[in-house]
């Protein structure tokens, strides 16, 4: 018996799904990235309007003043879907508990002196409670925000967010030698602390809000762009003088996870501002609120860590998040007076 093996090729009928093939044609092999947030959002055959907001339909553009003719152009620089956002993340978290690992197995952590290792945990740990607030607010905007490019980008933030809970909360059972004295110090300082308050309630205001578009603003654009480089800069830098590497080690995680976020929320401000003049306007409004908003709020937290320092440290992250929205064609306002 001869059995004669023959390869023979098999030309597809169209290189990709029904809803790529219509809005890029039936020709064009499209990326997985594109497969899985192009036009995935239904738009139409809604059974019934959400009975907690009948004013609205279950994704309705609506929900925002911002104004788009496509919302599918929020995209993402970075790529994410599952795949590729799980590969990307893992590498972090490999880099973070390499890095802890790393100042445990030395006792590295030791060799900072006391008070600064006190002024770590009353700085940091509290900031875990923030980034539920965050967590909370990108998942509003997951759930009702319109198309999927942002929506999808928003829940993997908000992933991020409780990953990064989770990271602030392990550098604490580091610097409290496995115990959890300082967690429980830390909630004390967010719920009770003077210094705290402002920054509470302005988290607080936020999770109220019912645009999802001024909380994309508020948190992931005003608050984290100024947080994360008080933190990660000013904050660190007042480290050096007292030992402080072992700190930066296992905190240089989230200066690299910001400059990753960054990419997506520059790109998706700059979209929504090329769109219009209207856009533009409004914008700019949610920016110069929030922002006066969030340098007032973190005054209190940079004069607790910094002294007489503190006031200009967080004028120099607010300069640094105008120089970003400059480039994007957007302004954060004048810089509120010390």
């Amino acid at each position: 018996m001869n059995i004669d093996i023959q390869a023979e090729a098999i030309t597809p009928r169209r290189h990709t799904f029904s809803h790529i093939a219509r809005r890029f044609g039936v020709d064009k092999p499209a990326s997985r990235y594109e497969e899985a947030t192009y036009d995935v959002q239904p738009v139409a055959n809604f059974h019934y309007r959400p009975t907690w907001a009948p004013e609205f339909e279950l994704y309705d553009v609506a929900r925002t003043r911002i104004v788009m003719a496509d919302w599918y152009v929020f995209r993402d620089p970075r790529q994410f879907y599952y795949a590729t956002y799980n590969i990307s993340r893992a590498a972090m978290q490999q880099s973070f508990d390499d890095a802890v690992n790393f100042v445990e197995k030395r006792g590295l952590v030791a060799g900072v002196a006391p008070a600064w290792r006190e002024a770590v945990a009353a700085y940091l740990l509290p900031l875990r409670h923030l980034e539920w607030a965050a967590n909370m607010n990108c998942q509003l905007i997951a759930d009702w925000g319109y198309g999927t490019q942002i929506t999808s980008a928003a829940a993997f933030c908000g992933a991020d967010r409780l990953g990064l809970a989770q990271v602030i909360s392990r550098i604490g059972l580091v610097l409290g030698e496995g115990g959890d004295d300082h967690l429980v110090a830390a909630k004390t300082l967010w719920v009770d602390g003077a210094a705290w308050q402002p920054l509470r309630r302005l988290a607080e205001d936020m999770l109220v809000l019912r645009d999802w578009f001024e909380v994309y603003v508020a948190q992931l654009v005003v608050l984290d762009g100024l947080v994360y480089p008080l933190l990660c800069e000013s904050f660190d830098a007042a480290g050096v003088a007292h030992n402080g590497a072992p700190i930066s080690m296992m905190t240089g995680f989230l200066a690299d996870w910001f400059a990753d976020n960054s990419r997506w929320t520059d790109a998706v401000m700059k979209a929504a501002a090329g769109e219009s003049d209207a856009n533009r306007t409004v914008l700019n409004g949610w920016l110069r609120q929030w922002g006066e908003r969030a340098h007032e709020a973190l005054l209190p937290v940079a004069r607790q860590v910094l002294g007489e320092e503190g006031d200009a440290a967080v004028a120099q992250a607010r300069r640094q998040l105008s120089a970003r929205l400059e480039k994007l064609g957007l302004t954060l306002g004048e810089e509120v007076p010390a």
